[in-house]
């Protein structure tokens, strides 16, 4: 498998956090000879939260999941994730499929089946042989290390180019909260969450309703926020486990926001980066809209248009087509208010291109691997940001031959 050419050079080193282990191992649920299964132990006391795919055909373990956040977190807990086979539109068998694990993992964890939660990934509509995952929970268990995150980022791929992983450390009164969060996602990647599996792991102290709202929040600023190819998975699954080892109560603290916020958006940033196919990392921003809302419709029209991020692909300064993406978007747009910029080109104002653009400029701009679109639409104070790659032959051929 090709790396993508937006890849970071190497996986970070990522902190220990106090009250999780890691385990991974190879199961054989679709991959030959790589790892595909990782499980996560959670010290007594953890607080976890959750957001999920809003799509109505979201899988068996997404549906257990949540309905088991918001209990107690006295007791211990576990997560457990495959890769390869998505457990989704699958019936009552999804069902028994998610019950079968989680009472294999009790049994081996001793930790409450009320407190497992699990995720699957990968092919839609095919029945999860669990049997190869159960038969591997006890040597799983017994291998659980603090230092197997890596090894857990790895396992959770499907289509993915590389592992992700980002973390933060921030001092609030005096000591130090660590932070450490891995993903996957690659395809399928849409606001309303993605096919990403994304888990976050934090030392620090709050209760778990505090801790889903800061999610919630946040969730909206930074996953929510990006798209490769406009389709919303039946798996999607974020989840941020507190442990409160480090004592320090973040409730309330901006510190801590900031800190999760920017490990939330490296994570998403990464995903783009890792879109199938992808060559490009794009920002759409946009400016002077009637509202908040309308300025993501704005861009999510942009960054999701396939003849917008073909143009970028084939760079090609095409900037009609964000005049078209603008149109079509639904939000208040006036077409002699707008302006539009690539990187710091001027390229349209005044419902006309600009006097000072030149085609040579523009196509400067878009031969670099990071491309920024901003809009103005000089109506109101409404501003978002929405991040995408482009659309390539690489993505036909990825997903041409996925099942395959």
């Amino acid at each position: 498998m090709t790396i993508s050419p937006l890849a970071p050079d190497s996986f970070p080193q990522l902190p220990e956090i106090e009250g999780v282990r890691f385990a991974s191992g190879a199961t054989g649920v679709k991959y030959q000879d790589r790892k595909d299964v990782m499980l996560a132990e959670l010290a007594a006391g953890t607080a976890i939260a959750g957001v999920f795919t809003r799509s109505s055909t979201r899988s068996a373990p997404v549906l257990d999941c949540q309905a088991k956040l918001g209990g107690s977190s006295v007791d211990r807990a576990a997560i457990l994730v495959n890769s390869g086979n998505s457990n989704a539109f699958t019936g009552s068998a999804g069902e028994k499929s998610v019950d079968a694990i989680c009472n294999t993992v009790a049994e081996s964890t001793e930790v409450p089946k009320a407190r497992i939660f699990t995720a699957s990934t990968g092919v839609i509509g095919e029945r999860l042989p669990h049997e190869k995952i159960t038969e591997n929970v006890a040597g799983l268990a017994a291998s659980l290390s603090s230092s197997g995150i890596e090894d857990a980022a790895n396992a959770i791929m499907t289509t993915d180019t590389f592992a992700k992983g980002s973390s933060a450390e921030v001092l609030i009164d005096g000591k130090t909260v660590k932070i450490a969060g891995i993903a996957k996602g690659s395809g399928m990647i849409a606001p309303d969450m993605a096919t990403m599996l994304v888990y976050i792991f934090t030392d620090a102290k709050i209760e778990q309703p505090a801790l889903q709202a800061l999610l919630g929040a946040l969730t909206d600023q930074t996953f929510n926020c990006i798209t490769v190819d406009s389709d919303t998975s039946t798996s999607d699954s974020l989840m941020v486990a507190a442990t409160g080892a480090s004592g320090v109560d973040v409730t309330d603290s901006a510190g801590f926001t900031q800190a999760l916020h920017g490990v939330m958006l490296d994570l998403a940033h990464q995903v783009v980066r890792d879109g199938e196919g992808a060559t490009k990392f794009v920002e759409v921003k946009v400016t002077g809209a009637a509202s908040d809302a309308e300025a993501r419709q704005v861009g999510l029209s942009i960054a999701n248009s396939p003849l917008v991020k073909t143009a970028i692909a084939g760079e090609d300064p095409n900037w009609g087509r964000v005049v078209m993406a603008i149109g079509k978007s639904g939000a208040q747009a006036d077409r002699d208010l707008l302006s539009i910029k690539f990187g710091d080109v001027l390229v349209a104002e005044n419902g006309w291109v600009s006097p000072g653009y030149s085609e040579e400029a523009g196509a400067e701009h878009m031969k670099q691997q990071d491309i920024l679109i901003s809009v103005d639409l000089g109506i109101g104070g409404g501003i978002g940001t929405v991040w995408t790659c482009d659309l390539t032959h690489g993505y036909i051929t990825i997903n041409a031959d996925y099942r395959s």
